[in-house]
């Protein structure tokens, strides 16, 4: 068994938010992998489906952002999965847009969602796909940046970074997270 979880915050206001390209990427691995229903548990909304032979759950958290971790814990009580089963999929501003880091351990690095992963988690050990958002200008609330929608530029290759996700999710399934890391990490 293998979990993704996204993260994001719930609502139709916050749908095409930079702080919400970890729900994108969930959507676009379920609709690649015709995983068509979500429903609500553990604080969540949680799909679930098979992806070559393997049991695949889709998270997420409908907590808000800063409380992602309470529902990724629901779900790993519920299914007796461990945190290594895990990829945590969100958004990050020391990463260029267009890019993805893949990691398997390290800081918060100052995302609000992370920080409550590691409580939850009571580790900063678990596999991530950290999609790139940029930073603001300087002097612009990161908050404000964060839960802007994406411009109208980087729109136009959201697709293509959405898709490069997705291909990391995948190779996650098959091969060791750190193979795939050296795969995806340019």
């Amino acid at each position: 068994m293998k979990c993704f979880i996204g993260l994001g915050n719930p609502g139709k206001q916050y749908e095409m938010n930079r702080h919400n390209v970890g729900f994108m990427a969930i959507d676009r691995f379920a609709a690649k992998w015709g995983i068509n229903s979500f429903q609500s548990k553990g604080k969540g909304l949680l799909g679930e489906g098979n992806v070559n032979g393997t049991k695949v759950f889709l998270l997420k958290p409908m907590t808000y952002m800063n409380l992602s971790g309470e529902s990724m814990r629901a779900i790993l009580d519920f299914y007796k999965a461990k945190v290594e089963d895990v990829v945590i999929i969100y958004d990050d501003m020391d990463t260029p847009f267009g890019q993805i880091r893949l990691r398997y351990q390290g800081s918060a690095g100052g995302h609000n969602g992370i920080k409550s992963i590691i409580q939850h988690a009571g580790t900063q050990s678990f596999n991530r796909i950290r999609i790139g958002v940029n930073r603001p200008a300087p002097g612009y609330n990161i908050a404000d940046y964060v839960l802007a929608n994406f411009s109208k530029e980087e729109m136009k290759s959201l697709d293509q970074v959405l898709d490069l996700t997705c291909e990391a999710m995948l190779s996650s399934l098959d091969e060791p997270f750190e193979k795939t890391m050296g795969k995806f990490n340019k």
